[in-house]
């Protein structure tokens, strides 16, 4: 078993190495009729405020307008007051491309840079990042391009000021993109999940589960009309219970197929990961345990991530991106998620949750657990022999 575990690492890292190998050959090449530009929270005056201040709740800030063509390579972006003071989950970030008056990215800010919650904590990937101090710093390589344009806004819906907002927007000018470039989307969903039945009955503890073949009561990540292909999504599973919560299925639908073209085997699975989750947090380039909950089993909350650069979901028309919450939909789960996507145009996505959907809901703690052990014991006439099982 030790063996397969430096296999498996092996082969992890030989995959890296050679994406790596690639991305140092494509800087050996000498770009024409190309250009860096940045826009900054730079004090243009010289002096060293540099920073966007005093963004009051409702407003609306735009850090990025720029007309012609080219494509963001890098966002950089902190603020104040530190995220136990500020909820990052109620600062939205909206991408605007190629002149539309409507969104093709919209989510909140600390979601869709790794960041669950209202919490901070360090997060590493390939295209996304939360850096030192403590998740503080949110770190961008996705690739944005634009043809006619591009404008990025934040809005301020945490119920209070943001004192100071600091950016970079680092971006490439260039006289035309590149043949079939795609436009970058982002989408940011939540739900609180409860059984079909109003059973949680997670691995046949109360009997027979209903068989689940077309995913009606999945939890959506992405539900995709045009063509383009799927690169990834951070996926936050906050559980109410001790029990694992992670034995739902990924169920994917291409170009408007009634059944999956992709079916899964498990939450775990997808994420490259297997046999339930983690007790400590890892990073890899592309997947990864972010955050895991350090109470009772699966209680808490766990952020996971996977992208798929390596191995893009491709479709012509539309993608349905689903996935169970427990087996055949019986858990109850408070569930957030960002997936990211590029298209042959940038298209409108659907409506984000509003800030009262997105509160996330409290944490289950030992006086909850013994309160519920409580009214058991009441259920069985509170005999003192009474031990739980």
């Amino acid at each position: 078993m030790e063996s397969l575990k430096y296999i498996i690492i092996a082969l992890l890292l030989a995959c890296s190495s050679r994406l790596y190998a690639q991305e140092m050959m494509d800087l050996t090449q000498v770009k024409h009729d190309v250009k860096s530009k940045r826009v900054s929270s730079y004090d243009l005056s010289g002096d060293n405020h540099d920073n966007l201040q005093n963004i009051k709740p409702g407003e609306k800030r735009t850090i990025f307008n720029v007309q012609g063509t080219g494509i963001i390579n890098h966002i950089w972006i902190t603020m104040a007051p530190e995220p136990r003071f500020l909820s990052r989950n109620d600062i939205i970030i909206r991408m605007y491309w190629d002149g539309n008056d409507y969104p093709s990215v919209e989510s909140p800010i600390g979601p869709f840079f790794g960041q669950g919650w209202q919490e901070s904590y360090l997060f590493t990937s390939a295209p996304l990042l939360a850096t030192p101090m403590n998740g503080n710093g949110l770190v961008s390589y996705f690739a944005m391009p634009f043809a006619k344009g591009a404008r990025i806004e934040i809005e301020n819906q945490s119920g209070q000021n943001i004192n100071a907002f600091y950016f970079y927007v680092d971006y490439v000018e260039m006289k035309k993109l590149p043949a079939n470039t795609g436009r970058f989307h982002a989408w940011y969903n939540k739900q609180l999940t409860g059984p079909v039945d109003s059973v949680e009955d997670e691995h046949w503890m109360f009997g027979p589960n209903k068989p689940n073949k077309l995913g009606k009561d999945n939890y959506v990540i992405a539900d995709i009309k045009g063509k383009g292909h799927f690169v990834g999504v951070n996926y936050y599973v906050h559980s109410p219970t001790p029990y694992w919560y992670g034995e739902g299925d990924d169920m994917i639908f291409i170009d408007g197929d009634e059944k999956p073209a992709l079916n899964g085997t498990g939450t775990e699975d997808y994420f490259n990961t297997s046999w339930g989750a983690p007790k400590t947090p890892y990073s890899t380039p592309y997947f990864g345990y972010a955050k895991v909950n350090n109470d009772i089993g699966f209680l808490g909350k766990t952020h996971i991530y996977r992208f798929n650069v390596a191995d893009p979901i491709y479709f012509d028309q539309s993608l349905k991106f689903t996935i169970e919450h427990g087996s055949s939909n019986v858990m109850t789960l408070d569930l957030a998620s960002v997936a990211y996507w590029y298209q042959d145009k940038a298209e409108r996505i659907p409506p984000i949750p509003d800030a009262a959907a997105r509160k996330p809901m409290p944490m289950i703690g030992p006086v909850d657990i013994h309160r519920w052990r409580n009214e058991w014991r009441k259920s069985k006439g509170n005999d003192p022999k009474l031990w739980g099982n």
